[in-house]
């Protein structure tokens, strides 16, 4: 039931999602949908960790064995970008799409998608870190920069590819995140 709920807010957005509709969608009674959830903000964080589950088997448990480094930063991009093209979510990455309708808005919601974020970009820095610190990546760059940069280049794709339809987008950031990491 999660995963529809985090799926129909990629499309429609996590503020649309209610118990109603999710009940409406899954054919069940909304007293049924609501014995799981007592309010719409508990299906909304529910539908959040749900989609953080999501992406972390999705990008990171396939490619959490490589060697740590530059090998590991390499993996983690293309199986984040891989994760955008195989459109896991009908609407894109849903973190992305939560996050921009959350940014502003105070509460346990935003701040559960803001936590999600700093725990992928601090996990993005360490990986640039370490290859740093192994001579794999020049330190004319900060860590911090590098995940920065990784992070707004698949946010972009996935932008440039849902809302422009651009077909190329994915390939863009492919091309952009091969310039900062150098060739494999």
């Amino acid at each position: 039931m999660l995963h529809r709920a985090a799926a129909l807010a990629s499309v429609e957005g996590l503020e649309t999602l209610s118990i109603g509709r999710l009940a409406s969608d899954a054919g069940l009674s909304k007293s049924g949908v609501m014995r799981h959830f007592e309010s719409k903000q508990q299906l909304q964080l529910a539908t959040v960790e749900a989609a953080i589950t999501r992406f972390r088997e999705e990008v990171w448990d396939p490619i959490a064995g490589c060697d740590p480094g530059l090998t590991r930063l390499r993996s983690i991009m293309e199986a984040w970008l891989s994760y955008l093209d195989r459109d896991v979510f009908p609407g894109g990455c849903f973190l992305t799409a939560a996050s921009l309708e959350f940014d502003n808005r105070p509460g346990p919601v935003r701040d559960a998608i803001a936590a999600a974020w700093r725990r992928w970009l601090d996990l993005l820095q360490r990986e640039a870190a370490t290859a740093q610190a192994q001579g794999e990546l020049p330190v004319d760059l900060p860590p911090h920069q590098i995940a920065f940069q990784l992070h707004a280049y698949v946010a972009e794709a996935n932008w440039a590819r849902q809302l422009l339809r651009r077909p190329d987008a994915l390939d863009a950031s492919r091309d952009a995140v091969t310039r900062l990491l150098g060739a494999a």
